[in-house]
């Protein structure tokens, strides 16, 4: 086969298998700007006939006999809840990530192998345990209760991360800034954390993606508008016997933005990190 065809034939499989990827995203777009009675016709209507922004229009209670859904107090939470969590998971994670690569202690490996296997948990089979102490503790609709939740899911992933990040960096360079005059501290921070900021930057994109997208446990923990997040506040479209897909779609609009909005100023970052050490010079 020429090397042409082959190149062409590589794209045009790779456009459909993106695009059946893409297809359920991009369906919630368009059904955000229908009709409840468009979205629900039978035959489906694929092709949009009259776009409208009512859907968004209803969402902030603009127009006559509308209870608008509060979007501001459930974005609020979502970023405080996310932020934080985020920064608390790179915290630990990268002080567990670092003391992995870096130094050599009993049990060691059976540690770190714990660690991973901790993450390999659903947590939603977690959910009932976790909502049986929290009430214990009086943590139940709470954003600190959702934040310790969401900081020990992104802490193995943030651990196993940047220790592969460490250990790519040279102990040698660690060794000369203090030959140099540094301490322990300042050659970490002025030597390390500098080649390995990709990686701690891939980490915190992805805890922080985690935590923003959660819905399983955020739902059992959180019960009003104080601690309710984004993807909690679907439900508010639910009813005991109808659902407002159009409502639904364009509230998940809402939530997608800011995760593309982000992914899209940190991508350099992004694919630094996840490239970091996969080529060898």
């Amino acid at each position: 086969m020429p090397s042409r065809t082959k190149t062409v034939l590589i794209w045009i499989v790779t456009f459909f298998i993106m695009l059946i990827i893409c297809m359920p995203g991009l369906w919630i777009i368009l059904s955000a700007f229908r009709t409840n009675g468009e979205i629900l016709t039978k035959p489906a209507i694929w092709i949009p006939q009259n776009l409208t922004l009512d859907n968004f229009r209803a969402i902030f209670g603009f127009g006559e006999n509308v209870v608008g859904i509060p979007v501001a107090s459930y974005f609020r939470n979502s970023l405080v809840i996310s932020i934080t969590s985020t920064a608390l998971a790179l915290l630990i994670g990268m002080t567990g990530g670092y003391a992995f690569a870096r130094y050599s202690f009993p049990g060691k490996k059976p540690a770190f192998l714990w660690l991973m296997l901790s993450r390999t948990v659903p947590g939603i089979a977690l959910s009932l345990p976790i909502f049986i102490i929290w009430s214990r503790l009086g943590i139940i609709d709470t954003k600190f209760g959702v934040i310790l939740v969401f900081t020990a899911i992104n802490v193995p992933f943030t651990v196993w991360l940047t220790e592969g990040f460490f250990r790519q960096v040279p102990n040698d360079l660690n060794e000369a800034a203090q030959i140099d005059g540094c301490t322990r501290w300042q050659a970490f921070w002025k030597i390390e954390f500098p080649l390995a900021k990709s990686g701690i930057a891939s980490a915190g994109i992805f805890a922080f993606l985690t935590s923003w997208n959660e819905y399983a446990l955020a739902s059992q923990l959180t019960r009003s508008t104080d601690s309710k997040t984004l993807p909690v506040g679907l439900m508010d479209f639910t009813a005991q016997f109808t659902i407002d897909w159009a409502g639904m779609c364009a509230m998940a609009v809402i939530i997608i933005i800011p995760a593309l909005i982000l992914t899209f100023l940190v991508q350099k970052h992004l694919i630094a990190g996840l490239t970091f050490g996969g080529v060898k010079g």
